[in-house]
């Protein structure tokens, strides 16, 4: 159940990721397809895919390392919600938070480590994590607080384009993940949808 779990996480996560800027959508020539067999209940999981899941409460983790995950989870609550205290200021609707974005901005953020940038470290448009439920994203490294980083994305005309998104087809929903890389560094990602 355990493995099944990690699975259908790491699953969502691989679906939600988003890129900077808005995007009606767009599939690549190929997928890949697994045929469904009601009586086949083999869970496939791959050390290095549950790795993926850095904030996500584990037994193996330490004491040290469930408390970092957790301050990291902190962090990104605080950064949604300076991102709604923007939108507000500007007379906007908040934005509601969805799990299944930040599920998917866990997984960007982990993937900036190796390409700080919208294509992922496979080649692939940085909405491939998840197609059906990202179509923003904004991205930051080495802010060492949620303030810093919202006040980038401000600061910058795109990023501040993606928070301040409105009309009929304006974002209503967001997920923010932070992620530390093995120096320290903070990776932020914010994923914004429908």
């Amino acid at each position: 159940m355990k493995k099944f779990l990690a699975g259908l996480l790491l699953g969502i996560m691989v679906v939600s990721a988003v890129g900077c800027g808005k995007s009606e959508g767009e599939l690549s020539d190929q997928a890949a397809v697994r045929e469904y067999d009601p009586n086949d209940t083999t869970v496939y999981i791959e050390d290095e895919c549950t790795a993926l899941v850095g904030s996500v409460d584990d037994a193996t983790l330490t004491d040290a390392e469930r408390q970092r995950s957790a301050e990291l989870r902190a962090l990104a609550v605080e950064a949604f919600n300076l991102t709604n205290e923007q939108r507000v200021a500007n007379g906007l609707p908040e934005l509601v938070w969805r799990d299944d974005l930040a599920a998917v901005a866990q997984v960007r953020a982990i993937e900036t480590v190796t390409l700080f940038s919208h294509t992922r470290p496979n080649g692939t448009e940085w909405w491939t994590v998840n197609g059906n439920i990202m179509y923003g994203e904004n991205l930051a490294r080495k802010f060492s607080t949620a303030a810093g980083c919202v006040n980038g994305w401000m600061n910058s005309p795109d990023h501040r384009a993606n928070i301040l998104s409105a009309g009929e087809y304006g974002f209503t929903s967001c997920g923010i993940a932070v992620y530390e890389d093995a120096n320290g560094t903070l990776y932020w990602t914010q994923i914004f949808g429908y």
